[in-house]
C-alpha cells in the first residue's frame, strides 16, 4: 500500500541536504524523494536545480526519462504488469488490455476511485510463471483474467 505525505518544503529540503556534496546525487535524491511523497512534487524540481546548480529542464528530463519516478501521486496500491517478451509470448498483452479496460485506466495512470496505478515493469524475472505481476512490491506470477480480477478486487477493498 502507498503512503503519499503531503508535500513539505522543509522535508524536501532535509532530504536534498542530505545528499549535500554526494557525487551524482540527483538519482538518490529523486528516489527519497518520492519514496517520502509517493511520487516527485513538481515544488522540488526547482529545489533540487539550485541544491545541483543544474537547469529544471535537466532535473525534469531525468523525472521524465525513468520509469520509476512519477510525477503525480500514485493510487493507494501499485500494480506492476510486466511488458517483456516472456510474458507478452504467454498472454501478457490481453491480461494488459483487460487490466486497463477493468481499471479504466492506462499506463501511468490511477483507477478512478484511485484504487490502483498501472505501470508497465520491464521483466519480474519470473519468465518461468509467466505472465507475472507485482502488486506494492509483491511479485505474482502465472495470471490469467480471473486471478488478476481476484487481485483487483481485493486490493480495493483494502
Amino acid at each position: 500500500m502507498i503512503d503519499s505525505v503531503e508535500w513539505r518544503p522543509d522535508r524536501a529540503a532535509e532530504i536534498i541536504a542530505g545528499h549535500a556534496g554526494t557525487e551524482g546525487a540527483a538519482l538518490p535524491i529523486l528516489h527519497d524523494l518520492q519514496a517520502e511523497f509517493g511520487h516527485v512534487p513538481a515544488e522540488a524540481v526547482p529545489l533540487l536545480a539550485e541544491a545541483l546548480n543544474l537547469s529544471r529542464a535537466d532535473i525534469h528530463g531525468v523525472v521524465s526519462f525513468y520509469h520509476d519516478f512519477r510525477d503525480h501521486p500514485p493510487g493507494r496500491h501499485l500494480l506492476h504488469l510486466c511488458r517483456a517478451e516472456a510474458c507478452q509470448s504467454v498472454g501478457g498483452d490481453a491480461l494488459a488490455e483487460h487490466a486497463r479496460a477493468r481499471l479504466g485506466a492506462g499506463w501511468g495512470q490511477t483507477s478512478t476511485d484511485g484504487a490502483l496505478t498501472l505501470e508497465p515493469i520491464f521483466c519480474l524475472g519470473l519468465c518461468a510463471c509467466a505472465p507475472a505481476a507485482m502488486l506494492d512490491g509483491q511479485v505474482i506470477g502465472r495470471l490469467d483474467q480471473a486471478r488478476l480480477d481476484a487481485i483487483i478486487d481485493e486490493a480495493r477493498a483494502r
